[in-house]
C-alpha cells in the first residue's frame, strides 16, 4: 500500500520537472523492487563510514574467516554511463539505505541510486555546474514521520538536496534546491574564493553540520564550521575555527593575522554522540601551510579537535595537536568513537589518528587524554620572519602506528647504488626528528605529506577492541624558496613568478612529484597556445591560475618553461625577497622509481586502544614497479580505509596493485584478495539486501600510476 501512495506522490513530482509518466512508472517500479529487500538499518550503511559515530563497521556476520575466500562478483556498475569524461578518480564510500545504493561518478559530476542487490540503475541525476573534484560520500536525511527523504550532494561550493526516491532536486531548500558555502561564511574580505564540499557533513536532529576543503595558499577563505535547518537550507550556528577579536583563541594569533588569515578548516569529516549531543571535529592547518611569518602564535583552532555542542555550535572543550603548522599536518580523518575498558571500567572516548602516525585517545566528554602526552622538540633554523612552536605534543601510548623520521639506518638497501643515492640526498636535508622545520636546502618529513593517516578512515571492531588503520610510511621532502614581493605583481622575474603560482605543485625543478606532473620539455609537447589555454583554463586537477596573476603573470610562466630547459630554473641567492614557497610534493625517491626509505613503505595496523598496543602490523600492497622486478611484500602508498565486520574480517582495496582484500582482524592473515579493473582508493562498504550480505568497493583508480576507472563493483557469497 504505501508504495501506491509512493506512486501518487511521485506523480506529483514528475508533473513539475517535466518528466513523463513512463519515465514515473519506471522509477516507481526499480524504486519498489529495491526497498522490498531493503535491510534493518544496522545491516545497512545509512552514513558515511558507516555510522556517524565514524566505526567503519559491520555488524554482518554471514561472510566470515571459514568462507570468506568464496567471495564472487555479484554485480558490477559502470558509473560513467559510458561517457568517458566521467573516468577518473573517485573516492566515494557509497550510502545504502532502505535497499538501495546511492553513489557519485568520478569527479563527483553524477549522482545516481542503485538496487543494492543487483546494482540496476533507479535513477541518476547531474549538478548543473561542471566541477572537478573528488567527493567522497553523501548525506541521508528523513523526516520525522519518514515522508521527507533527501541526498544531500556537495559539489563545488554547492551543497543540493536531492529526493531519494526521485532523484529530483528539492526547491524550497536553500535558493532553488541549494545552498552556499560561500555564503555566511565570514564578514571578513576573502581572496579566494575556492571552496568544496569534497567530504560529507553529520546530521543532527534536522540540523547538516558541514566542513569543507579550502585553498592552502595565502589569502584562502576561513574554514569555519556552519549547520543548516535541513528542510529550509538556513544557517543555524557557525563556529569561528581562526577566532574573531575577543574570542576564545584569537590570542594565539597576530592581530592582522585574523583579518586575512584563512585555512583551519574541516575537510575529513566528523563524528557525532548522538545521545550527548557532541559532535566532534577535526581541522586543518592554517594558510599557507608551510611559512606563517604572517600568522604568528599557536593558531587555534587549527590542527585540533574541537567538541562542539551540536544543537548550538558552542565549544565544550578542544585539543590541538600541531601547534602553529608548518608541514601541512591536517587532521586527515574524522576520529572514531568507540568504547574502553580501562582498569576495570568502561570509558567512552573519542580517537584521532594523524598524519604523523599517531593517534590521540581523550575522554569525550571532558578531553582529558586516556594516555599521556610527551613534548616533541622542533629541530632546525626557522626561515627569516618565522616564529615556529619549539615543541609539538605527542602520545606516548599508543605507540605510533607509522615510521617516523629517516636516518642513514632507514635507507633502502636493495642495491648498493640506490643506498649510496639515498645517503648522498639524506645528508643534504635537516632530518633531525620528526618535526623539521622547513628549510631552503630541504628537509625530510617523514611519514610524508600524505601521511600516515589518510582521509580512509579507521575502522573499530568493539567486540575486540581493535582499532584498523592503515598508513603511508614514505618520506617526504619539505624544500622551500625564496621569493620576490608579498603579490604576484610585485615579482621581479618570470622565474619568480613561476615558483609562486606553479612551484608549490610541479616543482622548483619542474620535475613534477606527489600531486602533479613533470613540466620539463612542455615546450616540445604543448604549442604556446595550448600552453596558455591550461593556464587560463586549467585541465584535470589543476585549476585555473590565470585569474590570480593577469595575462602578464600567465606570459611570465609560460617564458620560463619554454627557457629554462637545461637549469634548474631555481632563483638566484641574491634576489630580494619578502616570503617563501615550497618547491612540490616530492617524495623521497630512488632513481628506480621506488622509495629511498627501507620498507615497509605501506602497513595495515590493529591496534588494542584499552592497552595502548600494537597487536599486529603488516605491509600493504605492492607497487607493480617492484613486482615487475621480483619484489613484492613491501607495502605502498594507500588512499581509502578499512572496513571490519562481526564475521572477524578486515576489508580494503587502496592499493595501486589493484587489489581488493579480506585479512583475519585477530591476526593480519590474508584470507581473500581479488583484482580490480584499476585501483579502488576508497573505503568499502558492506551492508545486506535481500537476505544476502555484500561488499561494495568503488574502484575508479588515477592515483599513484594507475589507470582511470569507473566502476563499483559489490561481492557475495555465491547461493
Amino acid at each position: 500500500m504505501i508504495y501506491r501512495y509512493a506512486a501518487v506522490l511521485l506523480s506529483v513530482v514528475f508533473l513539475f520537472t517535466g518528466c513523463t509518466r513512463t519515465d514515473l512508472t519506471e522509477v516507481s517500479e526499480k524504486l519498489e523492487q529495491a526497498r522490498a529487500g531493503a535491510a534493518s538499518a544496522e545491516h545497512e550503511w545509512r552514513a558515511y563510514l558507516g555510522d556517524r559515530e565514524s566505526r567503519q563497521y559491520s555488524p554482518l556476520k554471514s561472510i566470515d574467516r571459514s568462507n570468506v575466500s568464496k567471495l564472487t562478483l555479484a554485480w558490477q556498475y559502470d558509473a560513467s554511463a559510458g561517457d568517458s569524461s566521467l573516468w577518473g578518480e573517485s573516492q566515494h564510500n557509497p550510502l545504502i539505505v532502505k535497499g538501495v545504493l546511492y553513489g557519485t561518478s568520478a569527479h563527483g559530476k553524477r549522482l545516481f541510486a542503485l538496487n543494492a542487490a543487483t546494482g540496476e540503475e533507479i535513477w541518476q541525476w547531474l549538478p548543473p555546474e561542471t566541477v572537478e573534484q573528488v567527493s567522497r560520500g553523501l548525506v541521508y536525511w528523513s523526516g520525522e514521520q519518514g515522508e521527507d527523504e533527501r541526498i544531500l550532494f556537495g559539489s563545488g561550493s554547492w551543497i543540493y538536496a536531492i529526493d531519494a526516491r526521485t532523484g529530483t532536486l528539492i526547491p524550497g531548500f536553500g535558493e532553488q534546491g541549494r545552498i552556499n558555502l560561500g555564503a555566511d561564511l565570514s564578514d571578513q574580505e576573502v581572496e579566494s574564493d575556492f571552496l568544496a564540499a569534497t567530504t560529507p557533513g553529520v546530521v543532527y536532529r534536522d540540523l547538516l553540520i558541514q566542513g569543507m576543503r579550502v585553498n592552502e595558499f595565502s589569502g584562502a577563505a576561513p574554514g569555519h564550521i556552519r549547520a543548516y535547518d535541513i528542510p529550509s537550507g538556513k544557517l543555524v550556528w557557525r563556529f569561528h575555527t581562526i577566532p574573531r577579536a575577543g574570542e576564545y583563541g584569537a590570542d594565539t594569533w597576530s592581530e592582522n593575522a585574523l583579518l586575512t588569515a584563512g585555512g583551519a578548516n574541516s575537510w575529513a569529516g566528523m563524528a557525532l554522540d548522538e545521545n550527548r549531543g557532541i559532535v566532534y571535529i577535526p581541522t586543518g592547518s592554517a594558510s599557507f601551510d608551510f611559512y606563517g611569518a604572517d600568522r604568528a602564535g599557536d593558531n587555534l583552532f587549527a590542527n585540533s579537535l574541537i567538541a562542539l555542542n551540536a544543537a548550538t555550535g558552542e565549544r565544550i572543550w578542544h585539543y590541538q595537536v600541531v601547534r602553529h603548522d608548518l608541514w601541512d599536518r591536517d587532521l586527515p580523518s574524522p576520529p572514531n568513537l568507540v568504547t574502553l575498558e580501562m582498569d576495570g571500567q568502561s570509558v567512552d572516548a573519542v580517537v584521532q589518528a594523524t598524519k604523523s602516525g599517531h593517534l590521540f585517545v581523550f575522554d569525550r566528554e571532558t578531553g582529558t587524554p586516556l594516555f599521556p602526552i610527551r613534548e616533541e622538540p622542533v629541530y632546525g633554523v626557522p626561515l627569516p620572519g618565522e616564529h615556529p612552536a619549539k615543541t609539538q605534543p605527542i602520545p606516548v601510548l599508543p605507540p605510533p602506528f607509522a615510521a617516523q623520521g629517516l636516518n642513514q639506518e632507514q635507507l633502502a638497501r636493495r642495491s648498493p647504488e640506490v643506498l649510496e643515492n639515498a645517503r648522498a640526498r639524506l645528508e643534504k636535508h635537516q632530518h633531525q626528528g620528526i618535526y623539521n622545520l622547513p628549510s631552503v636546502e630541504g628537509s625530510i618529513l617523514r611519514p610524508g605529506f600524505d601521511g600516515g593517516a589518510e582521509w580512509g578512515g579507521s575502522a573499530w571492531d568493539q567486540d575486540q577492541g581493535f582499532l584498523y588503520i592503515n598508513a603511508s610510511e614514505i618520506a617526504s621532502v619539505v624544500q622551500m624558496l625564496p621569493v620576490g614581493g608579498t603579490t604576484m605583481g610585485e615579482a621581479v622575474s618570470a622565474a619568480m613568478v613561476y615558483h609562486m603560482a606553479c612551484g608549490q605543485c610541479h616543482g622548483g625543478d619542474r620535475r613534477g612529484g606527489g600531486i602533479a606532473p613533470s613540466l620539463r620539455g612542455v615546450g616540445s609537447r604543448l604549442m604556446p597556445w595550448e600552453l596558455y589555454d591550461v593556464i587560463k583554463h586549467g585541465r584535470g586537477r589543476m585549476p585555473a591560475i590565470d585569474t590570480r596573476i593577469g595575462n602578464l603573470g600567465t606570459l611570465a610562466i609560460m617564458w620560463h618553461l619554454y627557457t629554462a630547459e637545461g637549469s634548474e630554473g631555481v632563483i638566484p641567492d641574491n634576489a630580494s625577497h619578502t616570503s617563501y614557497a615550497n618547491t612540490g610534493y616530492p617524495d623521497f625517491m630512488a632513481p628506480d622509481n621506488l622509495p629511498a626509505s627501507a620498507p615497509p613503505w605501506g602497513t595495515l595496523n590493529a591496534i588494542d586502544l584499552s592497552s595502548g598496543t600494537i597487536r599486529w602490523r603488516i605491509p600493504l600492497g605492492d607497487y607493480p614497479q617492484a613486482i615487475e622486478r621480483g619484489m613484492s611484500g613491501l607495502g605502498t602508498q594507500n588512499y581509502g580505509g578499512p572496513v571490519a565486520t562481526a564475521g572477524g574480517l578486515v576489508f580494503i582495496a587502496s592499493t595501486p596493485d589493484a587489489k581488493f582484500r579480506a585479512f583475519d582482524s585477530s591476526t593480519g592473515q590474508l584470507l581473500w584478495e581479488t583484482a580490480l579493473p584499476t585501483g579502488g582508493f576508497a573505503t568499502p562498504a558492506v551492508y545486506q539486501a535481500a537476505g544476502k550480505q555484500y561488499v561494495v568497493i568503488n574502484a575508479s583508480g588515477s592515483k599513484l600510476g594507475t589507470a582511470p576507472g569507473r566502476y563499483y563493483l559489490a561481492y557475495t557469497l555465491p547461493d
